[in-house]
């Protein structure tokens, strides 16, 4: 079955180890090859076409190429045909100096500028999982608000908008609460920005866990991956007005401490394995990836469900190689039932070879297909 959503047509330039690649795909699709072939590379390319920093959360500069570009050439530039369903949207996005040398992204839709890498995220959805993920449950907080926030996306493109809008005006706030002036008009006016963006963004957050956890819940044990519960921990702000009183309160403790301590981004994510009754940082590391697993198939059909049936593109780095035969059969039968569009890498063909997908021998930035 053909997927409603997919990426038909990649084009590269200047773009971490291809100075020029293009690949032209139908359905999904495998990309194997040794370490350091440039599978990643594919699929962050692929994550650029949607808001933020893409997989890799790398600054803009770090996807240049390494070697020399002429004036006025991109620094380096992604373009793509995406289709939902019978309609192709042509997609590039780059990155380029300035007149006065600053660094500008670039966002195009079917040949116009758009306002902003932002503006993907109606067109295009989509979720990834790296191995630097497999992590996620016993590291940093930071890592889990950021994992939320890509699954909030996919339900409500303005969230990264918002997001926006609140980081900027916390460290303007942070700025004038060490440097000064601390004048309190101003200091209003930041605190009133952060509280209307971050009771958003704390509904967004609230309301996306609450879906995964019915998706999840209905699942229950069926399938080869564990049931994940998840809950939204930290101090949570019904109104506008309660997170302001808050901010407010807080202006000496936070200049003492350098940062600022109340809000939605002090929030944490946690998951517990429904089954055993256990913290997902306590649980072995297979069993980590396996609720990972569960949370992104969960997240991938209800968006399908509120998409009409247009499942997000799946980014699975690395996807086959700690998961054992029996789910490695189930992962690739959950995007199949799903009719998603997945790129998948690996070291090894043999993991993929019940896999539904096109795939591709990758050596040294050059594709050979396979099958």
């Amino acid at each position: 079955m053909a997927a409603k959503l997919a990426a038909t047509r990649l084009h590269l330039t200047n773009f971490r180890s291809y100075a020029s690649a293009e690949l032209c795909v139908s359905g999904s699709v495998v990309l194997a090859g040794p370490n350091g072939a440039g599978k990643t590379n594919i699929l962050d390319a692929i994550s650029l076409l949607s808001p933020g920093r893409g997989l890799r959360g790398a600054k803009l500069a770090e996807h240049v190429r390494k070697g020399p570009a002429a004036p006025g050439e991109a620094l380096w530039a992604v373009a793509a045909t995406v289709t939902r369903g019978q309609t192709p949207y042509d997609i590039g996005t780059g990155l380029t100096l300035g007149p006065g040398g600053g660094e500008k992204r670039h966002v195009r839709l079917n040949g116009v500028e758009a306002k902003g890498s932002a503006d993907l995220g109606d067109i295009v959805q989509m979720l990834w999982l790296t191995p630097a993920m497999d992590r996620l449950f016993t590291e940093s907080a930071g890592g889990r608000r950021r994992f939320l926030d890509r699954l909030v996306l996919g339900f409500d493109p303005s969230h990264a908008r918002t997001a926006t809008r609140y980081e900027t005006a916390m460290r303007e706030r942070a700025r004038l609460l060490k440097y000064g002036p601390r004048d309190p008009a101003w200091l209003d006016g930041l605190e009133n920005e952060m509280a209307e963006a971050g009771v958003l963004i704390g509904q967004a957050r609230a309301a996306t866990t609450e879906r995964l956890n019915r998706v999840l819940t209905e699942r229950g044990s069926a399938g080869a991956f564990p049931a994940a519960a998840l809950t939204l921990t930290g101090e949570s702000f019904e109104c506008a007005e309660d997170l302001r009183a808050a901010l407010a309160a807080s202006r000496l403790r936070d200049a003492e401490a350098g940062r600022c301590l109340v809000g939605p981004h002090v929030a944490d994510l946690a998951a517990r394995h429904t089954a055993k009754r256990a913290d997902a940082r306590d649980c072995s590391t297979g069993e980590q990836k396996a609720l990972l697993i569960s949370i992104i198939l969960a997240e991938a059909r209800e968006l399908a469900r509120v998409r009409d049936g247009q499942a997000p593109l799946l980014l699975l780095d690395e996807i086959a190689a700690h998961l054992d035969a029996m789910r490695r059969a189930a992962l690739f039968a959950e995007i199949a039932d799903l009719g998603a569009q997945a790129w998948m890498t690996g070291t090894d063909l043999s993991l993929f070879d019940a896999a539904p997908a096109q795939i591709f021998a990758v050596e040294d930035g050059v594709f050979s297909k396979v099958n």
